[in-house]
């Protein structure tokens, strides 16, 4: 078992506390996802819009101590307590929580510069295009195409199921120079730009996060906005991004876990006389909330200790997302029939839940992950 020790305890209580807000916006964001323009103010909104995730970022302090948010556990902590509050919400907010760990990695000083400025500046949404129509979150399989135009370059390709596109004002899009592991790349775009059209999607879940389709034909990208230009071929392709994805998943994975114990805490706080079998019930899935903690936690602690260990991460995130909607599932039934008609929260948890499936990567893909790690021998972390 792992211990908050007093630190990240620190950040658990300034993360619960922030969380209100969030669950304030929560109902009022699955009906008109443009609520969230009324919350910007917050305190969570204002961390969220600016959050680096990187040692030189915007610090958090809570209890005595400063968070940067750079490590896996530290995220998980903080993620953990806001999702218990309401996942729409923080997927709700302007930031870059995928694209600005990446821009960190890949991006050289100018661009870096240009990127997190302009975030600073004022409320910016951020969209991470990887996800395509007919090859989903496979980076093999993409056929998003970044061809030379003289010195620079144009794009050409579709991709799907892309968070905040609707609202945001730059981009990180995956695309392929030519083909193999080292032929794709990552650049940054501008919204709106000439060529680009993006496309709202309606969903019925997590309907905060705005999800939306890009439409790319011969968008102008200029060579200094190609992520890392200045790198090795080996050091900015596939293998380099795939370590951000590894320090992400355990994140989401943690709003899986914030979810389901939401559904749980939910249930005792409105059904008091709980009869003996359903309070077993409820004592079990509060018993594999922790479980999958647990495991979490364990999956952060590697992949802080060596980003290339995701395998532990993978099999997080995939059992979190099974976790958060069978706990989401199980829940109404403790209020017996036209629960979701009177308690309509549990509804939206519903609705939401099933999203975290589809967040950085199908259980599928995460499967794979892990099975491949086993089959080329596994490490200390197998048992």
């Amino acid at each position: 078992m792992f211990e908050l020790d007093g630190r990240l305890t620190a950040l658990r209580a300034r993360a619960a506390e922030w969380g209100g807000d969030l669950a304030a916006l929560a109902m009022d964001l699955d009906r008109d996802p443009d609520a969230v323009h009324g919350a910007l103010d917050t305190p969570v909104m204002r961390h969220l819009a600016t959050a680096r995730y990187a040692p030189n970022g915007e610090p958090l302090t809570a209890g005595g101590h400063t968070f940067h948010l750079d490590t896996a556990l530290e995220q998980v902590v903080f993620f953990e307590e806001l999702a218990a509050a309401d996942v729409g919400a923080i997927l709700a907010a302007p930031g870059a929580p995928m694209a600005g760990p990446l821009v960190d990695l890949l991006g050289d000083d100018a661009q870096r510069e240009w990127f997190f400025g302009a975030l600073a500046e004022r409320p910016t949404w951020v969209f991470f295009a990887l996800t395509e129509p007919g090859h989903g979150s496979d980076a093999g399989g993409l056929e998003t195409r970044l061809d030379p135009d003289g010195d620079d370059f144009r794009l050409t390709g579709a991709k799907r199921y892309v968070g905040n596109a609707p609202r945001a004002r730059l981009g990180v899009v995956f695309a392929r120079v030519r083909s193999g592991p080292l032929g794709v790349r990552a650049v940054l775009v501008e919204a709106p730009t000439p060529g680009l059209t993006v496309e709202p999607l309606t969903t019925i879940g997590l309907r905060g996060a705005a999800l939306g389709s890009i439409s790319m034909s011969a968008v102008a990208v200029g060579a200094d906005r190609m992520l890392g230009r200045h790198l090795p071929a080996t050091r900015r392709g596939v293998l380099s991004w795939v370590r951000v994805f590894n320090r992400i998943r355990p994140r989401v994975a943690a709003m899986g876990i914030g979810m389901a114990r939401a559904a749980c805490d939910y249930v005792r706080a409105h059904r008091r006389d709980l009869r003996p079998a359903e309070r077993d019930r409820l004592d079990a899935l509060d018993r594999r909330v922790e479980g999958v903690r647990q495991l979490n936690l364990a999956a952060a602690r590697a992949v802080d200790a060596d980003p290339a260990d995701g395998a532990l991460a993978s099999a997080a995130k995939a059992r979190a997302a099974r976790l958060a909607e069978e706990a989401t599932l199980a829940a109404p039934e403790f209020f017996g029939p036209g629960a979701r008609l009177d308690h309509p929260y549990l509804g939206k948890l519903a609705r939401d839940a099933r999203g975290v499936e589809f967040m950085e990567g199908a259980s599928n893909v995460q499967k794979l992950i892990v099975s491949q790690h086993l089959t080329r021998g596994g490490n200390r972390h197998d048992n």
